[in-house]
């Protein structure tokens, strides 16, 4: 377990942004930047919670407390929020664009559905948790959480009534393997930022990431799931659930009129209504049109994973040749380039499910396009969340942060934990406690080796993961698509996200101490 003993040499190689260490500008003392830097959150906490202002105003009025409070003169200010605002919209905002993409194609394109089918249909009732699992966090790797939710959720219910299975035990499996994705494993804005603002190594985090990530999954998924069906006790032939699942079916369909009888829903979307046989095999398919081709299940797992896979080979391959001038060294830093692997998938998406599905230049352009305004607002958020970030570096928020932890010995992975766990619980915003975490210890990471700041971002993952209540979108998403009350939704939505944080960190630090 890493703790703060910080040699001299160190000190001087502070992260990009960060005032050199033999003239820094002091705008105030030790306290006044501490009292900046807890206003400056309380303010981002007030404004979102609250106030119910939008993150990304939220960002930039408590950078502007931060700044006045820290007696930071107001030019200083304005120029550490652009400079952090850039920079992280360069790094990060790109990425989260062409993900947005390649989860579009996939969903406009069938693959999803094929995946599922696939899936689902080859296990019988006591498998489905774990294959669920499997599905989502499969599911996970491109697409953001709530489309996750929403793509996956009708696909649940329609399991859970069609197979007889609980719906806590099909319902808690996909929800976690979601989660755990979205909080730990890069290309999700969450990691990439943290990556990003604590100059991290991508191949290790990713790496750590999906190591962590299979055991956290398993814990908080089929085995939570067992337990979460004895407190919450749902079945999907409830009226109320199948309201929900109606509800979901029509919203995809783009009906207009919940007064439509769930024949036409099936009709419409190919799943199965309520009246099918229990023989009948479960089905995800919608009706091809004139010219439509189905989606392999082989074409499509590439399509989700040839990022991931491309940026795992350019990790592996920096482990095992370590002359920088070797030519399968340089190619594959090339390759596995975050940017590069993401555009690699998207142009693979765009060709082989896009148009080799028989969906036409002009939809295939259409729905690349459409899904950039869906993340426009996370580019946003996130970009501002790193000017909220190079602020607290440039008002010395940061070295009293270090100067305190150097003090008390505390570990930067628990330091990094806890801070994120309580901006999750301020906020509710996973997104907005890792940007604002990783930037509060983005001084400390000078003194940590390449694997154990990735696993500082890991760290940070799993606290902005930590107890998912009513501040958060996600709660009242899953509360509604699963038909819950408030104490149900807490009793398993709740406890799951809680489980997910603290076992998924305990193995982050038994990793610490495992890896030099």
């Amino acid at each position: 377990m890493p703790l703060l003993t910080v040699p001299a040499t160190v000190l001087a190689a502070l992260p990009a942004g960060l005032p050199a260490a033999d003239n820094p500008p002091v705008y105030a003392g030790n306290a006044q930047l501490v009292a900046a830097c807890v206003l400056g959150i309380l303010t981002v906490v007030v404004l979102i919670t609250w106030a119910k202002v939008h993150p990304f105003l939220a960002l930039m009025l408590g950078s502007a407390v931060l700044g006045a409070i820290a007696t930071m003169p107001p030019a200083d200010t304005v120029k550490s929020f652009v400079s952090g605002f850039g920079t992280t919209a360069g790094a990060v905002g790109i990425l989260i664009a062409l993900g947005a993409m390649i989860g579009k194609l996939l969903e406009d394109s069938g693959g999803a559905n094929r995946i599922v089918g696939t899936m689902v249909g080859k296990v019988g009732p006591g498998g489905l948790p774990w294959v669920m699992a499997a599905i989502a966090a499969i599911l996970g790797l491109p697409l953001f959480f709530e489309v996750g939710v929403v793509l996956l959720v009708p696909v649940v219910i329609l399991v859970a009534q069609r197979t007889g299975v609980s719906l806590m035990k099909v319902g808690i499996p996909a929800l976690a393997g979601l989660s755990v994705l979205h909080g730990l494993v890069p290309p999700h804005p969450g990691p990439l930022t943290a990556i990003g603002l604590l100059e991290a190594d991508l191949g290790r985090t990713l790496i750590f990431g999906v190591i962590i990530a299979i055991p956290t999954v398993i814990v908080a998924g089929p085995l939570l799931a067992r337990f979460v069906d004895q407190w919450v006790p749902k079945s999907a032939d409830d009226l109320v659930l199948v309201g929900a699942g109606r509800r979901a079916a029509v919203a995809e369909t783009g009906a207009d009129q919940l007064g439509q009888t769930e024949a036409t829903v099936a009709t419409r979307t190919g799943r199965p209504g309520p009246d099918a046989g229990a023989s009948d095999a479960l089905s995800f398919e919608e009706p091809l049109e004139p010219g439509r081709k189905r989606v392999g299940f082989g074409p499509a797992i590439v399509g989700i994973t040839l990022p991931v896979g491309l940026m795992l080979l350019d990790a592996i391959t920096k482990i095992a040749v370590t002359d920088e001038e070797a030519g399968i060294r340089k190619v594959m830093d090339f390759i596995g380039t975050p940017i590069v692997a993401l555009l690699a998938a998207v142009v693979y998406c765009y060709l082989v499910l896009g148009l080799g599905s028989g969906m036409g230049k002009s939809r295939v352009s259409d729905s690349v396009g459409s899904a950039l305004p869906a993340v426009a607002s996370i580019i946003l958020i996130v970009a501002a969340g790193g000017g909220f970030k190079q602020t607290l570096i440039d008002a010395g928020v940061g070295n009293v942060i270090k100067d305190w932890a150097e003090g008390v010995s505390i570990s930067v992975l628990v330091l990094g934990w806890l801070v994120a766990v309580l901006i999750r619980l301020g906020t509710g915003s996973a997104t907005v406690a890792t940007i604002t975490a990783a930037g509060i210890v983005a001084p400390l990471a000078p003194s940590l080796s390449a694997n154990h700041l990735a696993l500082l971002v890991l760290a940070i993952g799993c606290g902005s993961l930590f107890f998912s209540h009513v501040n958060d979108a996600g709660f009242w998403l899953v509360k509604e698509y699963f038909g819950l009350t408030v104490g149900e939704t807490i009793k398993s939505w709740s406890v799951m996200e809680t489980v997910i944080s603290v076992f998924g960190f305990a193995l982050v630090m038994l990793a610490s101490v495992l890896i030099a």
